[in-house]
């Protein structure tokens, strides 16, 4: 555990940093300080990639197991999402939101309780291996690290979850540069980022790629319920929580596909669907309870 709160200790100030130099780069204008937070991006999720598999280590099941280790997952594939679409439109401007965004969840994971984030043995609920895959792995020595139902969901969720924050970012911009270009005034901070259509259109992208990785978490989450607890669906908080989550976004892509929203009310419908995912992830944790208490 010592080994995964030093990186946690290092990716905090990596974080840190790379939201600082993307903010740097968003006022001063300036391509070094934009070059430098992409690159201490890369070291970011190279030191969150050491505390998932530093954990895994330490416990000998995958990382996903409780709320400290889950929010490690989030701000990784957050970080990845987001590198990918920084090298596909080049846009590093976005950065400044996104990463804020990323440090945000290191601080909020920073601020839980110690025994959130204490190495140990796995509920029993949750123990459940793909058995094919521990057999491929035993010649090697490696089947403790076999994942199962439980890994499986937890892990496309929260790359759903990635997915839909980078989204959020998006649309928290789009708000405020539409206001501007509606109104014809010139603001050269607002006047850095790309016209509100693009964002538009990247908040869309950054959703339909976050809502399969959901869905599929869903259902796997419902298979790993029928394994541990006889049923598939029990409305528990959570799992009520997920449905309208997933409601709220399909909802957005639904609209936006068959009716051609766009602009203002899918930004807003976005803003809402990561709230509902905010909640989903803390509130349903610490006010009410269930099945999921231990997540």
């Amino acid at each position: 555990m010592i080994l995964s709160l030093m990186f946690f200790t290092f990716s905090f100030a990596f974080y840190l940093i790379t939201a600082l130099l993307y903010l740097g780069h968003w006022v001063f204008k300036k391509k070094w300080l934009g070059q430098t937070a992409t690159a201490m991006c890369f070291v970011a999720l190279g030191s969150t990639t050491m505390i998932l598999i530093s954990r895994a280590s330490e416990s000998g099941h995958a990382p996903f197991s409780n709320l400290y280790e889950s929010m490690m997952l989030f701000v990784w594939a957050t970080n990845l999402g987001y590198l990918i679409m920084e090298y596909r439109h080049k846009f590093k401007v976005i950065g400044s939101v996104v990463m804020t965004i990323e440090f945000l969840a290191m601080l909020s994971a920073s601020l839980l309780p110690y025994r959130f984030k204490s190495v140990e043995p796995l509920n029993p609920a949750l123990q459940n291996k793909w058995h094919w895959l521990m057999s491929a792995l035993a010649p090697f020595g490696l089947e403790k690290y076999a994942i199962g139902w439980l890994d499986f969901h937890v892990f496309t969720t929260f790359v759903g979850y990635a997915g839909f924050a980078i989204s959020f970012g998006l649309s928290i911009i789009f708000v405020i540069k539409e206001k501007f270009e509606v109104s014809s005034k010139p603001n050269s901070f607002v006047d850095a980022f790309p016209d509100s259509r693009i964002l538009d259109e990247l908040s869309y992208r950054s959703i339909a790629w976050g809502f399969p990785f959901l869905a599929v978490g869903i259902v796997s989450g419902a298979v790993w319920a029928n394994y541990a607890w006889g049923t598939y669906w029990s409305w528990d908080p959570k799992e009520t929580w997920s449905l309208i989550t997933w409601f709220i976004y399909a909802a957005y892509l639904h609209a936006r596909v068959t009716r051609g929203w766009k602009g203002k009310r899918a930004a807003y419908l976005s803003i809402a669907g990561f709230l509902a995912v905010i909640f989903l992830y803390w509130g349903v944790s610490f006010i009410l309870p269930g099945l999921h208490a231990y997540a």
